[in-house]
């Protein structure tokens, strides 16, 4: 699964599952043992979930770089790879 983000500890992955296409655009944050599945339109939590502070760091984020977040969307869905999204500093 490509990483897309690394920002405190928290990484930021986007794939498109194999023999078919995902139907919500969403990407995959891991922070240790963890692991949250976050909508882009609306950003929010579909599954799983991270510690509190982690979590509130992913949701901005997500807010800051929705744009990017769409683009690597689309351009995963036509099977190219997905670019790197600046992280929180």
């Amino acid at each position: 699964m490509p990483e897309v983000s690394r920002f405190f500890g928290i990484v930021i992955r986007m794939y498109v599952e194999a023999g078919g296409a995902h139907h919500t655009p969403h990407f995959h944050a891991y922070y240790q043992e963890h692991v949250g599945i976050y909508g882009i339109e609306p950003i929010e939590r579909l599954a799983g979930s991270l510690p509190v502070r982690q979590e509130r760091l992913v949701l901005a984020w997500a807010e800051l770089h929705r744009e990017d977040l769409l683009r690597n969307w689309q351009v995963l869905q036509r099977g190219r790879p997905a670019g790197k999204i600046e992280p929180l500093k």
